[in-house]
């Protein structure tokens, strides 16, 4: 209450919102702006965790006519690149969570 100036709140409640979590799918349509069926082809299983091949992410750039699209892809790229160094080839699940 004294860090808000709100007299409203109450003590005894624990306050949260509910997060909307989207999945790897979803997140990955956003930022690349293609189809739910183009996404769900290329996901591939890598162990545990779910990734796009880079190639297609490549494709992308190369085509899209998007420019916003174009750069969030080089971006998430790069982000990858730089959180994950030797894991080449691929742009994991994980970094979408970072970067949407």
């Amino acid at each position: 209450m004294a860090l808000l100036h709100c007299s409203k709140i109450q003590v005894d409640k624990a306050y949260s919102r509910v997060v909307n979590v989207l999945t790897f799918l979803k997140k990955l349509m956003n930022i690349i702006g293609m189809s739910e069926q183009w996404v769900a082809i290329r996901i591939k299983q890598k162990g545990d965790d779910k990734c796009i091949p880079w190639k297609n992410l490549k494709d992308i750039i190369l085509a899209h006519q998007d420019t916003k699209k174009k750069v969030d892809v080089i971006a998430l790229s790069v982000y990858d690149l730089v959180v994950f160094p030797k894991a080449l080839g691929h742009v994991d699940e994980a970094i979408t969570d970072l970067f949407d």
